[in-house]
């Protein structure tokens, strides 16, 4: 048995159309204004259509209705439809619902959050096509779930390079497609000038974002989360974050053509210039595909036995570097190395850096910033990792990389590890 509250009350018991109905008439009735629109049914006043639904929520001073359950209108006339119903809260966010194709039925198809004010109009027609309206007020009372599922974004507020994705690191896991996508719907990511981007779940707790391309060159972009009060599951409900806005710098891309020997810096499209280097050598290639900037460390101890050489072996080493660019977490950067001046240019010789004289180092970390961009090519190395040691999420294609997110692709699956290391070109 449907469990409703009939919402009988005074008058004539029609009802009141949505705003979007009411264009929907006015358009149409202006349309037939030459034929006598005086006389056509969508012309009349939409009538109280209090009588001709019903609803399962509770409506009235005092009263609440329960966040867990889903919203549902049931058209009661058979001579009668429902056609449009819009749920917004306080702060403008629609609540997403679906209405049957004949009109009988509509309900809400994303969560309510809870303690949260709404009003529901509701849109109908009689079976001369007369319009009816209805608008209704709730307001949902506590959450039965106890967990608090928070987000933190990241990285810190500040100027990044092009190529810094988004972060979103959860409370708590989140595993079950459905709520991932729940997750996803209240993450918003607004990019003046406009992009076009999605969430990629990298694990159970945290979502990488990017656009299609790289960001815009002097962009300012805005993330938050509207998951406060939303349920996600039995357990847990939405929490309040902070929201984070950043800025991007100059559009910088740095080439390395480890056959060459050759890094090219591009500044806003343009080459502004050439730097002799050494990469890694047989055995401890440098990695090809592109790496964002990381952060930059004016001096670094290098040592060898933190990458795996043994001290006391023929390949160990224990260095003061200068003007260190980190690319990867794993100790791959672009710095000085004044011991190989003679082979940069010409040979690699590197344990997978790129190196150059210090001169050239040190106009490099000047020049770029956190969040710019790093791309080597022609290297026998293995691919840049997308994830877990720095940010190589531009080596997935857009395809790929939708593939992770809960509402455009298979956010359990994701891209097969054979595809997230294929390398492509990436526009300078």
């Amino acid at each position: 048995m449907r469990q409703t509250e009939s919402l009988r009350g005074g008058g004539t018991g029609r009802g009141r159309t949505v705003a979007g109905c009411t264009l929907l008439v006015m358009a149409l009735g202006a349309g037939v204004t030459g034929c006598g629109a005086d006389d056509h049914p969508l012309s009349a006043e939409p009538y109280d259509a209090t009588e001709q639904i019903s609803f399962n929520g509770s409506v009235g001073e005092g009263r609440t209705t329960d966040p867990d359950r889903p919203l549902e209108i049931v058209a009661e006339d058979s001579d009668g439809r429902i056609t449009d119903v819009s749920a917004v809260d306080a702060s403008g966010r629609h609540v997403a619902g679906e209405l049957a194709a004949d009109g009988s039925r509509w309900h809400s198809t994303s969560p309510l959050a809870a303690g949260t004010r709404y009003t529901v109009r509701v849109s109908t027609e009689d079976e001369d096509g007369r319009p009816g309206r209805k608008v209704l007020a709730l307001t949902t009372g506590r959450p039965a779930t106890t967990g608090s599922l928070t987000v933190a974004f990241g990285p810190k507020a500040g100027t990044y390079g092009v190529g810094q994705p988004l972060t979103a690191e959860l409370s708590a896991p989140v595993r079950d497609r459905a709520q991932r996508a729940v997750v996803e719907r209240a993450l918003s990511v607004d990019s003046t000038p406009a992009v076009t981007g999605a969430w990629h779940w990298v694990d159970d707790k945290k979502l990488h974002y990017r656009p299609e391309d790289y960001w815009p060159a002097h962009a300012t972009i805005r993330v938050r989360s509207a998951l406060e009060g939303v349920r996600v599951n039995d357990r847990l409900r939405g929490g309040p974050s902070e929201p984070l806005t950043i800025r991007t710098g100059d559009r910088v891309i740095a080439v390395t053509d480890a056959a060459a020997h050759r890094l090219t810096v591009h500044k806003n499209g343009e080459e502004i210039k050439q730097i002799p280097v050494t990469t890694g050598k047989p055995g401890f290639e440098t990695r090809n595909g592109v790496k964002v900037v990381l952060g930059k460390e004016r001096f670094v101890r290098m040592l060898s036995s933190t990458v795996g050489i043994a001290e006391g072996s023929a390949e160990s080493y224990d260095l003061n570097v200068e003007f260190a660019t980190r690319v990867t977490w794993s100790g791959e950067y672009v710095h000085a190395a004044p011991w190989s001046v003679g082979s940069q240019g010409y040979a690699n010789v590197s344990h997978g850096c790129v190196g150059m004289n210090d001169a050239n180092a040190a106009w490099f970390f000047a020049t770029v910033r956190e969040g710019d961009l790093v791309q080597v090519v022609n290297s026998n190395g293995a691919s840049m990792e997308p994830f877990g040691n720095g940010f190589g999420d531009w080596n997935l294609t857009w395809a790929e990389w939708r593939a992770g997110s809960a509402l455009t692709g298979d956010a359990q699956g994701g891209p097969r590890p054979e595809e997230r290391a294929r390398l492509r070109p990436q526009p300078v």
